[in-house]
């Protein structure tokens, strides 16, 4: 009887998985795990910034505001995906060299400017101040996006296939997710230590 039922269970949980990742639902899929994802990278530097400093505590609308904004990436990832797709058909090598390309000059420093600007901008920044931001970061964030994500790109574009290339993207993001909370809330030396 038990077996029967956890069988049960096993095949309905199969196809339910599957009917997400259906071209009517994939959009949503991708947005809401960008969203996910993101606001628990948030979680986990919130954490570590309360292990070291014990009298902090979670803050959720800034875990709000993190799932906010992976949840406004994932459309843009969706059509972005899609959209290299059909420029650069195939997996021959050269194809997804282009492909990783155009991903790391073009859409890398969008996001980028799309995270800083948008957080700040829910946090309370100024469209000035979220941009004087994003450019006193960039270089420090554009470095390790260039160690990070061409490599995964690779893989992704060779072997992934395009409908779970977001997915994919989201679920190796969680680690990337953390540094980018890091980055963008940590306390600078300088305004940190009183003169």
């Amino acid at each position: 009887m038990l077996q029967k039922v956890g069988k049960r269970f096993l095949v309905r949980a199969r196809f339910t998985w599957r009917s997400l990742f259906d071209d009517q639902f994939l959009l949503v899929t991708n947005t809401l795990t960008g969203g996910s994802l993101l606001a628990m990278g948030d979680v986990v530097q919130q954490s570590w910034e309360i292990h070291k400093e014990q009298s902090k505590v979670l803050d959720w609308k800034r875990i709000g505001y993190t799932f906010v904004m992976g949840c406004s990436t994932g459309p843009l990832l969706h059509h972005w995906y899609g959209r290299l797709d059909s420029a650069y058909a195939g997996r021959a090598m050269n194809t997804v060299v282009k492909k990783v390309l155009a991903d790391q000059l073009i859409i890398s420093p969008i996001i980028g400017i799309w995270y800083f600007i948008g957080m700040g901008l829910m946090e309370g920044d100024t469209l000035a101040e979220g941009w004087k931001d994003f450019k006193g970061k960039f270089w420090e964030y554009y470095k390790a996006d260039c160690c990070v994500w061409p490599p995964v790109q690779m893989f992704n574009f060779y072997y992934v296939s395009p409908k779970y290339r977001v997915m994919y993207i989201n679920v190796i993001s969680l680690g990337w997710d953390v540094f980018l909370s890091y980055l963008k809330h940590r306390v600078s030396q300088m305004t940190a230590t009183p003169l």
